[in-house]
């Protein structure tokens, strides 16, 4: 049913490289003021192009920036089944530019490398989901699905207006599932399909000692130091195994499947290796896991920062008044962020002397996320990896957290099947960012083959 639209893939790889590289040429930098032209001038082209492959267009106005809906043709009251794409057209900035090899906004292809700022994250890896859709449309292959597009342009700052842009469209996205290329996979060996991120919960503590900084000579040993009392008490928020030392803290943590351990093992990776590439001598976690579930599938308390005293040249002999760290806690699935805050912040109150005065302000959180590795949708999307890969895929989970695939199970009632074209050398975020050739190409071929492995899963009764 689809050789006409993998041959017509084949056929036009130059032209969707010239697109995609004209599409990164636009810096649509949503961090930046200076570039709010360029983003309106990305989401116009974006809109003008989707109508070029055949979709029904047009642009939702925001508080922020605009989102780009895109959807296939449909004649009448479809009954076929109804699945979005999402992804994002704005990027982060390019600095420092002085580690740019080539211009980070004049896409350069040397070897199997596409080098450009939003090669991989993300307008390369939504736009093999656009190539997708277009050989189906331009070969009169019929979609076995309708598929809506959704592309926003604030997912760098936080999506703060696609909450909004869903519950306005909610009726309008009726959809199943919701498909994401914005993560990444082991190697090109290993395609997988991400089932599980963690989720976040931050927060700052600060302790308050004197009113002013204390010549050290003069009042040391008299006045508690808030530096070391802070020093002290985040000691004691994790102990030699790896585990973190707060009351309740692993009460409400799903343990992993027999299913899910057995996977981390298929994982390419190499402890030595590992830590070699990060330059540390060893690596640390949580006794009784492999690296692989430590990074992903287990929760943590992270120290972000520390802030107290003198930090410039030289000594200054002094008692800081005050001090302060950020922390944040990666969480799994059935922890709570509210809740995990309070019981942090409880112990920190329980752990802090009367010397000092502590204040405790709670962050940024979202809940851990994670979808049925084994149900209809996770079949079909491992069966399109292996198609395209030619590889047996891998199941896995990310350590980071990706807050809009809640907001999609929250606001829509869909799972997404996270499927990343990413590499870990892709240097997204970083100078020299990336997409590998071959990523993008079989990208192309693994999307086909979704929609037509998708649209035979039957509807629930």
């Amino acid at each position: 049913m689809t050789k006409a639209c993998i041959q017509y893939l084949k056929d036009h790889q130059e032209d969707f490289l010239e697109q995609l590289m004209e599409y990164l040429r636009i810096p649509s930098v949503s961090a930046q003021s200076d570039h709010a032209d360029d983003i309106q001038s990305c989401s116009d082209w974006l809109v003008e192009h989707c109508k070029t492959i055949g979709l029904k267009t047009r642009k939702i106005k925001t508080a922020g920036n605009p989102v780009v809906i895109a959807q296939t043709p449909r004649k009448g009251k479809s009954k076929k089944p109804h699945f979005m794409v999402y992804g994002h057209y704005d990027v982060q900035p390019p600095d420092p530019l002085n580690l740019w090899t080539t211009s980070p906004f004049e896409p350069h292809v040397e070897g199997d490398k596409l080098i450009a700022r939003g090669a991989t994250d993300n307008k390369g890896q939504h736009f093999v989901h656009l190539k997708a859709v277009e050989s189906y449309l331009k070969t009169g292959t019929e979609l076995p699905c309708d598929i809506t597009f959704m592309i926003e342009g604030e997912e760098e700052i936080g999506s703060p207006s696609l909450t909004p842009a869903l519950e306005k469209l909610k009726s309008e996205l009726n959809v199943r599932a919701v498909v994401v290329s914005d993560n990444g996979m082991p190697d090109l060996k290993h395609p997988a399909l991400t089932y599980g991120l963690r989720g976040v919960a931050a927060c700052e503590v600060r302790l308050k000692g004197p009113n002013r900084d204390l010549h050290s000579g003069i009042y040391g040993g008299a006045v508690d130091n808030p530096a070391m009392v802070l020093c002290q008490m985040l000691a004691q928020l994790r102990d030699r195994r790896g585990r973190v030392a707060v009351p309740g803290f692993y009460d409400d943590v799903a343990p992993l499947s027999k299913l899910e351990r057995e996977q981390s093992k298929r994982f390419p990776h190499k402890d030595t290796k590992l830590a070699r590439e990060l330059g540390v001598r060893e690596l640390f976690g949580e006794h009784n896991f492999n690296t692989v579930e430590r990074r992903a599938g287990r929760p943590t308390l992270e120290i972000n920062g520390l802030t107290s005293g003198y930090q410039g040249e030289g000594s200054k002999t002094i008692i800081p008044s005050e001090a302060s760290a950020k922390i944040t806690c990666r969480l799994v699935p059935d922890q709570k962020p509210s809740k995990i805050l309070r019981l942090l912040e409880r112990q920190l109150k329980r752990l802090c002397p009367k010397s000092v005065r502590m204040t405790f302000e709670k962050g940024h959180s979202g809940s851990a996320y994670v979808t049925a590795p084994d149900g209809p949708f996770a079949s079909a999307a491992l069966s399109a990896l292996e198609e395209a890969f030619n590889r047996p895929p891998i199941l896995m989970r990310e350590g980071g957290s990706i807050p809009i695939v809640t907001d999609f199970k929250q606001v829509l009632k869909a799972d997404t099947l996270l499927l990343g074209l990413g590499l870990p050398d892709d240097n997204a975020h970083s100078p020299n960012e990336k997409m590998s050739l071959t990523a993008f190409r079989k990208g192309m071929h693994m999307s086909v083959a979704l929609w037509e492995k998708l649209g035979e899963i039957p509807a629930k009764p």
